[in-house]
């Protein structure tokens, strides 16, 4: 249960109580990290709900869906993505672009790659429906159980940093086997909902996975917190457009 509470101390700002950061109590953590995904798409449909029973308008539905996942975890996944982007779109060499990700600062590509970030986010938000948000709540799952199956088992590029903290102390074997379980029955449960819309998913998520591994270890030697924050965020946009064309696809074959 300790390793329950560091999950969500780190990757949430729900209040959680004290733990000890000890390599024993950090075994496990992973194997909650989607723990943190479903809470977070479980406020996201309530927020749905709440905004459907309100009449709420699209743009103002957007905007709120938008900003829930970013109130729950605090924007760590976020600032990582800001940070990969300033760090790919230096066109540095290795050295440099890590040292771009350990960098306080914020460079302009971060805040026009989190500007259009935002919007594409609240745009698709504002289309989804109540099946494609059924789904959403295990999507947020499903590409947290990816992201911790990359972080214990993808070089790091590192031998500090946050995410190396967390992969250290890991033990590899099983969790992996918790997180695979946790993602087949991720994409089990979207099927039950929406079969076409769970194999597009799935598909689309392998997909965004392969594109991490090989940008990580091409560009960078590796994975860093920041680069599985990049994961996260775009798993989580890709597969909201993926959701949101299907339904428009399913509209037009229906006319």
């Amino acid at each position: 249960m300790h390793s329950l509470i560091i999950a969500f101390a780190m990757y949430s700002k729900i209040p959680m109580p004290k733990a000890e950061w000890t390599e024993k109590n950090m075994r496990y953590a992973f194997c909650w990290f989607p723990l943190v995904g479903l809470v977070t798409g479980l406020l996201e449909m309530a927020v749905f709900r709440l905004l459907l029973f309100c009449q709420a308008g699209p743009v103002i539905r957007g905007a709120l869906l938008t900003a829930v996942p970013l109130i729950v975890t605090g924007g760590i996944h976020l600032d990582g993505f800001m940070d990969t982007t300033d760090a790919r779109s230096s066109y540095g060499d290795r050295d440099k672009k890590l040292a771009i990700l350990k960098d306080s600062h914020v460079g302009a590509f971060a805040v026009m790659g989190c500007g259009l970030y935002l919007l594409l986010s609240a745009g698709a938000w504002s289309e989804l429906d109540w099946r494609g948000m059924q789904l959403m709540v295990w999507v947020f799952v499903l590409e947290r159980a990816l992201s911790g199956l990359a972080a214990v088992n993808f070089k790091g590029a590192r031998s500090d940093g946050m995410l190396t903290a967390f992969r250290e102390p890991a033990r590899k074997k099983r969790v992996t086997a918790v997180l695979i379980v946790v993602a087949i029955a991720a994409v089990l449960i979207m099927a039950r909902v929406w079969l076409p819309g769970a194999a597009f998913c799935a598909a689309a998520a392998l997909l965004v996975l392969g594109r991490y591994y090989r940008m990580a270890m091409r560009e960078f030697g590796g994975t860093t917190g920041d680069l599985a924050g990049w994961f996260l965020q775009t798993c989580e946009l890709v597969l909201l457009l993926v959701l949101v064309v299907l339904r428009k696809v399913e509209w037009i074959c229906v006319l």
